[in-house]
């Protein structure tokens, strides 16, 4: 006699296999990275592309540990935020529902006075 396991629920959608930035999301990410390396603040960028959340991580050496990671968790949309914006030592700076709004954070370390 062979038991068969049970079949998961037809209708359930699957889950994707990994978390990515789309298209216009990139292009605002990227917009604002083009800008401080202009600026001489930041060099290297790297993506990950993970089951749960994606991450922009942003470096001024390439050898060292990320400046800033910006990141998109879609299970924390009904909470805090899908975006998040978390610092060099672990803490999150920003979090929010609007990709512009947690990046203007970074924006406004770009414009300085001058003396």
């Amino acid at each position: 006699m062979t038991v068969q396991s049970p079949t998961p629920f037809p209708f359930a959608s699957p889950l994707p296999a990994q978390v990515a930035f789309d298209r216009a999301e990139l292009g605002l990410i990227l917009g604002l990275y083009g800008r401080m390396v202009a600026a001489g603040e930041w060099r290297d960028y790297a993506m990950s592309f993970l089951r749960d959340h994606a991450v922009f991580s942003v470096f001024r050496h390439t050898a060292e540990h990320p400046l800033y990671r910006i990141e998109k968790h879609p299970r924390l949309h009904a909470r805090q935020g899908i975006y998040a914006l978390v610092g060099s030592g672990g803490l999150v700076l920003k979090r929010g529902h609007d990709l512009p709004t947690v990046l203007r954070t970074l924006e406004r370390k770009l414009i300085r006075p001058i003396s």
